[in-house]
């Protein structure tokens, strides 16, 4: 029987071939796919809509690309991989010398058997990458260059899965889709954020959580500029990432720091005594940057475990499906369920017997902890919950102040709710 990782690196494996780019059909397709396991809305913004400061750029689709010596031979075959080619490259037919194809060329000369990944997206270039060990094995000499794309009018095209809730107020996780063969960065945070909305369809959670589905920086522009008039909607966030790697998690916190969601990733993180780091925010990265640009200034924190370009593999062709781990990437995944557990249950209460410490014994509270390991824990986590229900302090406020654990805190609250001590 396949375990939830093993079948989350089957889809980052199924995945890994198609070339994506930030526009164009390896977008949609990645979506189709995703698109079987959580039923998606996909949405297509035409090219030259105004979004925010930016403007939707033109569709870039590519269906070959190589380079040839002069016996026919692909030296460089984007066929073997969507890295080959510079992304968003323009087309072109020509045959020249490799020392006017040497300026178009980019490699790795500290890993001379990786392919670098390169883009060009908003200036009209060509180019192909590959190993250094390869360059240098080329002879000078004539060689045919063929890039058979097209860059035009089109669509920028991003997706959205929503998991209803209790309430209106959502939580927002979302992931890039615009990398192509890149298994770490990022089509192991496509996994995850896959397979935690199934966890989450699974339950009747109490935010609305809408996962999006959009290339990078442009996509969540794209996205914030088409729903402004809800954004006073998105109580909390996660951006999913570099999620499969062996390193440990690493938490980058909001623009705020003090937000919900930054405290809640620090007590799990802390609380799960598994190794991790947690950053505080600075304005480069993935999209949290765009949600929490000034203007936004939303509670959302980045979740990787190691960060962009802190390992040699990122952007290249070693950051491949057997540089992640399907163990790492359920490890992230139990992460996020246990953070967003907590951020489900944190409620704010209200003592209805606050003149003095009410007598638990009666009510049977005492009698229920009986045979429990951590009973004197549990009894803790009662006179806690009890002192702090002033209408103040959340749960998490409890657990911080206590040094008990969330779960034990709200196991409390639940029994003096019931009790009728305590309401929401």
């Amino acid at each position: 029987m396949t375990t939830e990782g093993e079948r989350m690196h089957a889809l980052v494996e199924r995945l890994y071939p198609l070339c994506r780019s930030i526009t164009g059909d390896g977008v949609r397709a990645t979506l189709e796919i995703v698109g079987e396991y959580v039923p998606l809305q996909v949405h297509e913004v035409p090219t030259g809509t105004q979004v925010l400061d930016w403007t939707v750029p033109q569709e870039w689709n590519i269906r070959d690309a190589y380079v040839a010596d002069s016996a026919g031979r692909r030296v460089v075959d984007f066929a073997a991989s969507s890295l080959h080619v510079l992304g968003y490259s323009v087309p072109v037919s020509r045959t020249m010398p490799l020392a006017e194809l040497r300026g178009h060329l980019h490699t790795l000369p500290d890993h001379p058997s990786w392919v670098p990944y390169r883009t060009s997206y908003y200036r009209p270039e060509w180019g192909f990458c590959l190993a250094q060990e390869t360059l240098d094995a080329l002879p000078d000499g004539e060689y045919e260059v063929c890039v058979d794309s097209t860059l035009a009018d089109g669509h920028l095209t991003y997706a959205e899965h929503v998991v209803p809730g209790q309430v209106a107020d959502e939580v927002i996780v979302s992931c890039h889709v615009c990398h192509p063969s890149l298994a770490n960065d990022n089509l192991a945070g496509i996994a995850v954020a896959v397979f935690l909305a199934r966890a989450l369809a699974e339950q009747t959670p109490y935010y609305t959580y809408r996962f999006i589905f959009a290339p990078g920086t442009i996509g969540a522009i794209t996205w914030l500029a088409r729903n402004k008039e809800r954004i006073d909607r998105v109580k909390h966030g996660l951006v999913l990432a570099c999620a499969g790697d062996r390193g440990q998690l690493t938490y980058k916190q909001s623009r705020r720091g003090d937000a919900e969601i930054d405290r809640v990733l620090r007590h799990v993180l802390a609380t799960s005594e598994r190794p991790h780091s947690v950053a505080e925010f600075t304005p480069y990265g993935y999209d949290e940057r765009q949600f929490c640009s000034p203007g936004f200034d939303l509670g959302v924190g980045s979740l990787t475990r190691t960060p962009y370009a802190g390992y040699p593999e990122y952007h290249t062709s070693a950051d491949n499906p057997d540089f992640v781990s399907p163990e790492a990437m359920a490890d992230t995944l139990a992460v996020c369920r246990e953070a967003f557990a907590v951020l489900d249950r944190n409620r704010r209460y209200l003592n209805l017997s606050p003149y003095g410490e009410p007598q638990l014994g009666r009510r049977g509270l005492y009698g229920s902890l009986g045979g429990r390991s951590d009973a004197q824990q549990a009894q803790m986590a009662m006179l806690w919950v009890l002192n702090l229900s002033d209408g103040e302090h959340s749960l998490l406020d409890v657990a911080e102040r206590s040094g008990l654990p969330f779960d034990t805190v709200a196991v409390a609250a639940d029994a003096l709710h019931g009790a009728g001590l305590i309401k929401a």
